[in-house]
């Protein structure tokens, strides 16, 4: 539909926004402005559910006594049709709806303006859509008009504000660094920005602010925060997209336990001022080994239990040749015991197998002990009898519980065991829903060996600093380093992770030795921040969180595309502008770039 008949604002004034109304002004005049929710003509009565960001509210134009011309126009309103209303606050005629903040009020409609025709949403604006993901991404600012949508941002906005309020209160400076820095390929693949002035040079976008903040510190910022866009170029999933925001941090003179009370009080001041939850305080600790021992992850979900349970020593010696291979290799034998859960059906013990090889494991091994004591097993004929007592005997078997286990690397047995717990938690009901659990994992390994590089790599980044006790394992056995890292997990989320830096030259240079770079070689990369050391470096740490995921977890999402504006898809492109396209070619030749044929089309 055209635009012809839309009118000007001229004169007029919002009073209030729809949702922001309320019993104490019933008998005002209000004017108030949005979107047309709903339209419903009852012949001498013209109910409109009128939307804006704070919500609905209902206008009643009443035929009886209303200007003819008004209620005409308003008999001619469609959904999305963008109006202004004057009319008197009072109490509805009808039954209050109590499903709106507004239920029991309405506006008797005296002035109509029509600000804005509409034509036919291509699907419903409304609470909780069940339309495609792929279509709304499309219309994306007609999802954002969503109710559901609007609160998501709210809370987001709400977010950022909390934040910054914290951290000005608590001595922070909030500084911008640069979004064109340079390419130091460590880590995930970098976006590159070509640059005109200096043909065939690039800058990248950044990955994260972590060494200029580093920069920060050298320059005696001592404490800095910055709400910041980050990039990088990997595979998508929920939880992740190529340009993301972090609410980054560094502080000088301080360790780990330094790092993590502030972090606990900020996290303290935005659950209770966005959730109306109070977080108990310390949160509690567990060091990576521990967390992957006794849940599969290095993130593990603490709103239930389930945990791993070791039967090394219990299976040692068994006659079972799957148990005895993978404890020969130098692996383990654990278990998970899932309570009275002895009749699953045949059928899902299989696909929880299946579930197991997805993850890396050559099969899983199951026992279920009937509440009468008796058994069914995929292993048991191939073990002693005593083996097999001690073995239940470790795993605390009782008659109804079902047993799994998984043999192998303990890399793979974590994975495997960690992934079935949360799947079984989750089909279980075990899980109890609208609670936080907050965990903060410590002792990082330093290193991580790169299958793909064929040589260690640093788990978080080469400025991570080992542990104090673990300083002389950098010359011995640098893979059984521990790093003074932690990750803040809620929920089986991480939601932000940091380190202390390394501040002293002579393990700056030892850590670029393991991780195989010469000494032009990390001169090359990372020059600027060595030549900066080498003027006086204090002690700093750090943490960074992200946003995104904070939010998603604040309101409850499945995904951060449900709190991030203009969110990508999973091939990193943008449904509604579409978004990566191909260049005019004046602007490659200014460049100095051509595209190769076989990937141009």
């Amino acid at each position: 539909m055209g635009l012809g008949m839309a009118e000007s604002m001229q004169g007029l004034s919002r009073t209030h926004r729809c949702a922001e109304v309320s019993e104490g002004i019933i008998g005002q005049s209000v004017t108030v402005m949005g979107w047309v929710a709903k339209n419903r003509n009852k012949g001498g009565l013209v109910f409109v559910d009128l939307r804006d960001r704070s919500g609905i509210l209902q206008v009643v134009f009443d035929e009886s006594d209303c200007d003819p011309e008004v209620f005409s126009k308003a008999g001619r309103l469609r959904s999305e049709f963008v109006v202004a209303v004057t009319g008197t606050l009072r109490a509805r005629g009808g039954a209050a709806n109590e499903q709106i903040a507004t239920g029991a009020l309405e506006v008797r409609g005296e002035a109509l303006r029509i600000l804005s025709e509409a034509d036919t949403p291509p699907f419903p604006v409304e609470e909780g859509s069940k339309t495609r993901e792929e279509l709304r991404l499309k219309y994306r600012y007609l999802d954002l008009r969503r109710p559901d949508m609007q609160r998501n941002l709210q809370v987001r906005s709400r977010l950022a504000i909390l934040t910054r309020q914290f951290f000005a209160e608590e001595g922070f400076l909030e500084i911008e660094t640069p979004t064109l820095v340079k390419s130091t390929p460590e880590g995930a693949r970098d976006y590159l920005v070509p640059s005109r002035v200096h043909p065939g040079s690039f800058y990248a976008l950044p990955q994260s602010p972590q060494l200029f903040k580093q920069l920060l510190m050298c320059s005696g910022v001592d404490r800095y925060f910055q709400i910041a866009r980050c990039y990088r170029d990997e595979d998508l999933r929920a939880d992740r997209q190529p340009e993301f925001t972090q609410i980054d941090i560094e502080m000088s003179f301080v360790g780990v336990d330094d790092v993590l009370a502030v972090n606990e009080r900020l996290l303290g001041r935005i659950f209770r001022e966005i959730a109306g939850v109070e977080i108990q305080t310390p949160i509690q600790r567990l060091t990576w080994r521990e967390a992957m021992d006794r849940f599969g992850s290095d993130k593990p979900d603490m709103r239930f239990g389930m945990e791993l349970i070791d039967v090394s020593k219990a299976v040692a010696g068994s006659s079972f040749a799957v148990f005895e291979s993978a404890l020969a290799d130098g692996g383990s034998v654990r278990g998970l015991n899932v309570k009275g859960q002895a009749g699953m059906p045949r059928k899902k013990i299989d696909a929880l197998v299946e579930m197991a090889r997805e993850s890396g494991a050559k099969g899983l091994a199951y026992l279920a002990i009937a509440p009468d004591g008796t058994e069914k097993s995929s292993f048991a004929k191939f073990m002693g009898e005593e083996t097999l007592a001690r073995m239940k005997a470790a795993m605390g078997a009782k008659p109804g519980d079902l047993l799994l286990f998984a043999a192998d690397r303990d890399e793979t047995v974590w994975n495997v065991l960690g992934n079935l717990r949360l799947e079984l938690g989750k089909e279980l009901d075990l899980i109890p829903q609208g609670t936080f659990a907050f965990l903060w994992v410590t002792e990082f390994p330093l290193l991580e060996y790169s299958e793909e590089q064929g040589r260690l790599m640093a788990k978080h980044h080469p400025f991570t600093s080992p542990m104090d006790e673990d300083l002389a394992l950098l010359e011995t056995d640098p893979a059984a380093v521990r790093a003074k890292a932690y990750d803040i997990v809620l929920n089986g989320t991480e939601i932000g992770g940091g380190s202390v830096r390394i501040h002293q030259t002579d393990v700056q240079e030892k850590m670029f030795e393991i991780l195989g770079f010469t000494k032009e070689e990390a001169h090359e990369r990372f020059g600027f921040l060595l030549d900066a050391f080498r003027y006086g470096v204090p002690p700093h740490a750090g943490l960074a969180y992200g946003l995104d995921r904070l939010a998603m977890l604040l309101v409850g999402a499945d995904s951060i595309r449900d709190v991030i504006a203009f969110p990508k898809v999973k091939d990193a492109s943008c449904l509604m502008t579409q978004a990566p396209t191909p260049v005019d070619e004046k602007q490659l030749d200014e460049l100095g770039i051509g595209v190769k044929a076989d990937l141009a089309g």
